[in-house]
């Protein structure tokens, strides 16, 4: 049975007081929902992704001070980054407290925070007396969705309700930022906030390093954000001979693939716009990937702006058949 789709809060807040999921916008991309605190309800979320247990998730409130009730420590910087970005598409990585159940973390004692700025899911966090674990509500590893639509195709018979809050404005997760033990700020994963606008406010953030058996939070997979089709990064320059005689596509920034079919291509930004691109980016590797294609390449965005962040997300879905 597919679930109903609609902008009922009453009902999203039945169903997930039931310990049911349930689909919620957020202005990066849905989110899959279940109450934060019940482990039993979690656990629906990592069954109906087919999510890996060591792969934590992100907790969803509705202000920093549901937030900080969640935590042990509040290092300066992260009250500094929560005025200026809450509600917004930035993750804190803070110390937990002992309401929060492991399996939220995967074992770690730090536990991902944010607040979504969507009105949809601010009126619902404010309406419940618990935080909500939301990771993008796609099946684990394939392309996130920005639309209740995208949900509904892809796990429909598998939730409660959808709360249908039109497009992600943004188009890619939130940026995620921890801190070390001095409290300096540390970058886990690059996102819809921009890593030039976090270090306006709290100065050189250095790039947390690689966890070698499991993340400390979401994003960090090799293999993440994948359509079915094979993508491959390349560059204009590169002789696509090599792959003569298959059905190729082409997601371009701004400008045509040459040698490759327009009515094969989708162009990001016509205007060169990296925040236009990051909310096309995944409806538009949808696209392709529903054209009957065998091939989709792609291109690296230039490093500024969210044009870092989308490049993440495009060296993950292509990290079994990289060329670039």
């Amino acid at each position: 049975m597919q679930a109903e789709t609609g902008s009922d809060i009453n009902r999203a807040k039945h169903e997930l007081r039931k310990g049911n999921l349930v689909a919620i916008p957020t202005e990066t991309v849905y989110g899959l929902a279940a109450n934060g605190l019940d482990e039993q309800a979690i656990t629906t979320i990592f069954l109906a992704k087919n999510r890996p247990q060591f792969n934590p998730l992100i907790l969803h409130v509705c202000d920093k001070v549901a937030a900080r009730k969640l935590t042990i420590s509040w290092p300066e910087k992260a009250e500094s980054l929560a005025d200026a970005f809450w509600p917004g598409p930035l993750t804190l990585l803070l110390t937990k407290n002992a309401q929060i159940p492991d399996l939220i973390t995967a074992g770690s004692p730090l536990v991902a925070i944010r607040v979504p700025s969507h009105p949809l899911t601010q009126s619902l966090l404010q309406a419940i007396d618990f935080p909500l674990a939301a990771p993008s509500a796609n099946p684990s590893g394939y392309i996130s969705p920005t639309t209740a639509r995208h949900v509904q195709q892809q796990l429909g018979d598998r939730i409660a309700y959808i709360l249908d809050g039109g497009e992600a404005g943004v188009g890619i997760e939130s940026t995620i930022i921890g801190f070390n033990k001095q409290g300096n700020a540390l970058l886990y994963r690059l996102g819809g906030l921009s890593l030039e606008a976090i270090e306006e406010v709290v100065g050189p953030v250095a790039t947390a390093q690689k966890e070698h058996h499991k993340p400390a939070t979401p994003g960090r997979l090799e293999r993440h954000y994948a359509p079915e089709t094979s993508f491959v990064i390349s560059t204009r320059t590169d002789d696509l001979q090599q792959f003569k005689g298959k059905k190729i596509g082409a997601l371009t920034f701004c400008e045509p693939w040459p040698k490759i079919d327009t009515d094969r291509q989708l162009l990001l930004s016509k205007e060169g716009d990296t925040s236009e691109a990051a909310r096309n980016l995944f409806r538009m590797m949808r696209e392709l990937d529903a054209m009957d294609l065998d091939l989709i390449v792609t291109e690296l965005l230039p490093n500024e702006g969210l044009g870092p962040a989308i490049n993440d997300r495009l060296r993950r879905a292509s990290y079994d058949s990289r060329v670039d």
